[in-house]
């Protein structure tokens, strides 16, 4: 059985078509021409956070510290130092 394709926008209860009818008569906007501008909006608003956030992942970050067992397991690898003897012993 083949099943018809979903719209692209989620199916919309009676209560929220009315809500967005309202808005688009608000407006002086058909049902249609309100939803397909609200779905532009959020497109452009989309394309705006990806590029954003592109943006943000190509600025260099300065290097994080080490956390503590990173700076344990360096310290673990490095040689011991001589401690200089007290006098008196």
């Amino acid at each position: 059985m083949a099943t018809p394709p979903k719209p692209a926008a989620p199916r919309m209860t009676d209560a929220q078509r009315a809500y967005e009818a309202k808005r688009a008569a608000k407006n002086g906007m058909s049902l249609e021409k309100w939803l397909a501008a609200k779905e532009k909006e959020r497109e452009e608003e989309r394309r705006a956070m990806t590029a954003d956030a592109g943006r943000r992942a190509a600025e260099v970050a300065p290097p994080k510290k080490p956390g503590l067992f990173r700076r344990l397991l360096d310290r673990a690898q490095q040689p011991l130092k001589k401690q200089p003897s007290k006098p008196g012993r």
